[in-house]
């Protein structure tokens, strides 16, 4: 009779365990943080980042930083993470399809197969801090980030799907769902404003943000990008309130905010009034205790349709809102981290030694699936 009770305690714990994901991210809120941040395009802008971020008595401040799924190189982003890991700074991960980032017409929509290689890919890191920030790809509510159509109901069932696979690979997996467009208005499939979007989601997925761990959100001062601020304003700078109030109504989660684009258009204000905004709007608007990082798109853009929102001119020259961030004080955060590792004040880059081979992954599936083992012990056990 013993045996019989060992071994079903011993089957249902196998099936819970197939079910049920861990889900042991840590709140970042719960200590001390550095929430500014700066948005980057490529792994080699990080050492001018870390200076930006880390300035005027910062420590492990943000940066938000896009993988492409035809980028995953292991040796270039573990040296980006043993980076981070050296100028103390914590990444935020965007999933993006293929494409080019300044020429793509319309961004390829993710399937299952990239979700699944992107986990085993980043999963194979190792990451300067013990929380992994997975932001679920882009925008998802224009048709340019969603392979041509937007589709709250596909995006909805692609984060949940998400979700379980990064949290399957580890429970240090802490996923965002995607920053809208602030600005798109419902205009059929090529636009979904991003209040609609959201609610469509929650009845495609029935409590879809209790699955996440935060939320991002871009807070860009619309339209136009030159809006002074504004917290009553659904698509300005206090955007991401009335998108956490609408998360609350439909979740029993209040979720901490990644503000992971924002900033205001050189080609329509002053850079003078840029940084009196900036001044404005952290001292009153994102002066808000949920908020976990704000880095302003974008640090480098070269030249090309971003170089509005250019912390550093083409030529090399910081601008005034890049000496606003530089200059004004900052926290030193102290993230906890993996606990196999130990930092130390001098580190050398290393180089991985071992390549792993993903080619025998097969997708994941959140559906139950017991082994013939499995059922075999069932069927003893109600046979006998």
């Amino acid at each position: 009779m013993l045996t019989r009770v060992v071994l079903f305690v011993l089957f249902c714990c196998a099936v819970l365990a197939s079910i049920t994901p861990a889900y042991a991210a840590e709140n970042p809120l719960a200590v001390a943080n550095n929430k500014i941040g700066i948005h980057i395009l490529d792994v080699s802008e990080l050492p001018q980042a870390a200076q930006l971020v880390n300035s005027n008595g910062g420590d492990w401040g943000y940066v938000t930083i896009p993988i492409q799924a035809g980028d995953e190189d292991l040796v270039k982003w573990q040296k980006f993470m043993d980076d981070c890991k050296r100028y103390h700074v914590i990444p935020i991960i965007r999933l993006a399809t293929e494409g080019d980032y300044f020429n793509t017409q319309v961004w390829s929509q993710p399937t299952e197969n990239d979700v699944v290689d992107a986990a085993n890919f980043l999963n194979s890191l190792e990451w300067p801090t013990k929380n992994r920030y997975i932001i679920v790809y882009n925008e998802v509510n224009r048709a340019d980030e969603w392979g041509g159509a937007a589709n709250a109901t596909e995006y909805a069932q692609l984060l949940s799907f998400a979700v379980s696979v990064f949290k399957s690979k580890s429970s240090d997996f802490f996923m965002i769902s995607a920053g809208l467009d602030n600005a798109a208005p419902d205009q059929g499939s090529i636009y979904i404003n991003e209040y609609t979007f959201m609610k469509e989601m929650n009845q495609a997925v029935p409590g879809i943000f209790n699955q996440v761990d935060g939320f991002s959100s871009h807070s860009y001062p619309n339209p136009g990008f030159s809006q002074p601020p504004d917290p009553t304003s659904q698509m300005g700078v206090g955007s991401f309130i009335h998108e956490r109030d609408l998360i609350r109504s439909m979740s029993n989660k209040t979720l901490p905010v990644f503000i992971t684009e924002t900033g205001w258009s050189s080609q329509t204000v002053p850079a003078d009034t840029i940084t009196q905004y900036y001044d404005q709007t952290f001292k009153t608007i994102w002066n808000d205790p949920g908020i976990v990082a704000v880095t302003p798109f974008l640090l480098n853009a070269g030249a090309g349709p971003f170089e509005q929102f250019t912390f550093i001119a083409n030529v090399g020259a910081k601008t005034k809102q890049y000496q606003y961030f530089y200059t004004m004080p900052k926290v030193k955060g102290v993230p906890s981290f993996p606990t196999h590792q130990v930092l130390a004040d001098s580190f050398i880059p290393r180089t991985p030694s071992v390549t792993k081979d993903f080619s025998d992954y097969k997708p994941y599936h959140r559906s139950v699936s017991l082994s013939l083992a499995m059922i075999d012990v069932f069927n003893y056990l109600i046979n006998r």
